[in-house]
């Protein structure tokens, strides 16, 4: 992509009903985007199904789930769960008898890692065993899925498989230093990415993060044929992640949380879109902002550009309801610290001439340095220590209203998809959460609308 595109218009769920399909291509744990989005899903009546990574044993078998597993994972999702494991990746698959790539990591030290080679013909064996496991499971999961897909239906595929990260104790050290080192325990992220060891993360990001959607896409044609021919739609979407939006210094402007080293995987997963909607099938990749989940939080950080969002809610005209999550949030602040102290810090941040050269969105994902590192976690660490709680954040509450916005948006968006990679950016994000609690009246351009209760069922913000 040479530029974002953002998603302009904020619409309402047309095409699917009750007793349509929704398939959560990726289990489901604990926070994350993808709650968002079933709770739309749920209150249209869809029939949710999903599919679970599967579990390993003591011994690195893959299984399914037991029958105590399953029932606990589907009362998590709120449907029925094909029980094939869909593990993706290939760091703990080898030829028989052979190590995995997990395994050949794990006599890398602190020391060493930077200059240890890696067999590559061998990576590859490896790569092939974890593709072609995944993929024969991947044909017993469509095979099932093709029984409970009626003819006539609309179906809703919404891909969340990501990460990749290798159990390897030398990786966790650099991760740490990477991530949440300052000063002398800072760590270059083009240094990981330069080694074998980062080739090999990179290349099992791929395969997780990206690789599975063309997999679904691929494996589901016969899925799709037979339902476009009987008169139903199908949708796929995924979750991205390629910077965001915010507002800096009172305009909308792109930036990014760095080093993100997932990107890549990210850019591959916009390209997967981007060949299927040039074939005809509506696969949409949409990239949203930054968030707190159980996997975001080993980036310090990256919820910095997530509290921005409470400006947005007043500019886009979020009224009372705006104000209140202001006073929500100030309430999680210790005594003598005020939202505006907070704000202040992520402005000095932003405006720094430490970060200028990070504001470059043909160069991402950009490698860390020195001074980035010590001042986006530096500041991330000194936000933190200004609340009450350090397990009760304000980046808590705002994942929570992104979560939600994102859900809406997207699954509006899915009836008419108009793109296969669009941002959600803050200002629409804003706008929808404003449009749902009530208080939405105008659009940033000051064109009038009707409040939330009296709106028609596609909302379009000029």
């Amino acid at each position: 992509m040479e530029k974002p595109i953002a998603l302009e218009n904020i619409s309402e769920n047309t095409v699917f009903r009750k007793g349509d399909v929704f398939v959560l291509f990726g289990e489901l744990f604990g926070r994350g985007y993808a709650t968002g989005l079933l709770d739309q899903v749920r209150k249209v009546g869809m029939r949710i199904v999903g599919i679970t990574v599967g579990r390993r044993d003591e011994k690195n078998v893959l299984r399914p789930l037991t029958d105590d597993e399953l029932c606990e994972a589907e009362a998590r999702l709120g449907g029925t769960i094909i029980n094939v494991p869909l593990m993706a990746g290939f760091d703990l698959d080898a030829p028989a008898d052979g190590p995995t790539p997990t395994d050949l990591l794990a006599g890398l030290t602190l020391e060493s890692w930077e200059r240890e080679r890696l067999d590559w013909e061998y990576i590859e064996k490896c790569q092939a065993v974890g593709t072609a496991r995944f993929t024969d499971s991947l044909s017993q999961v469509m095979t099932i899925l093709d029984g409970i897909i009626a003819d006539g239906s609309n179906v809703f595929f919404a891909h969340t498989m990501a990460g990749g990260i290798p159990k390897a104790k030398a990786f966790l050290v650099v991760a740490n230093r990477i991530y949440k080192g300052t000063g002398p325990r800072h760590m270059s992220s083009q240094a990981l990415v330069e080694s074998d060891m980062g080739k090999l993360i990179l290349r099992n990001f791929d395969e997780v993060s990206a690789n599975t959607f063309r997999h679904l896409i691929d494996f589901s044609a016969a899925i799709r044929e037979r339902v476009e021919a009987s008169g139903g739609q199908v949708r796929y979407t995924a979750y991205g992640y390629h910077g965001t939006g915010i507002l800096i210094d009172g305009e909308y402007r792109w930036q990014t949380y760095t080093n993100y080293t997932q990107g890549y995987a990210k850019m591959r997963l916009e390209g997967i879109a981007e060949d299927a909607w040039a074939m005809g099938v509506k696969a949409s990749v949409y990239n949203c902002p930054e968030i707190r989940t159980n996997s975001s939080d080993v980036f310090t950080g990256i919820e910095l550009p997530l509290i921005p969002l409470l400006l947005a809610l007043k500019k886009e005209n979020g009224g009372e309801w705006a104000a209140e999550q202001w006073r929500k949030c100030q309430e999680l602040l210790a005594d003598g610290f005020t939202i505006d102290d907070v704000i202040r810090k992520i402005s000095d941040l932003q405006a720094s001439e430490v970060m200028t050269p990070f504001y470059n969105f043909s160069a991402w994902p950009m490698p860390n340095n020195q001074g980035q590192a010590d001042l986006t976690i530096g500041t991330s660490n000194q936000i933190t220590s200004m609340h009450r709680d350090s397990k009760v954040m304000i980046s808590d509450l705002l994942s929570a209203l992104v979560v939600e916005a994102t859900g809406q948006l997207i699954f509006g968006a899915s009836s008419s998809p108009s793109g296969p990679v669009r941002w959600l950016n803050h200002d629409i994000v804003a706008r929808r959460l404003n449009a749902s609690h009530g208080e939405y009246k105008t659009t940033s351009k000051g064109k009038t609308r009707r409040s939330c209760d009296d709106a028609a069922s596609s909302l379009e913000i000029a």
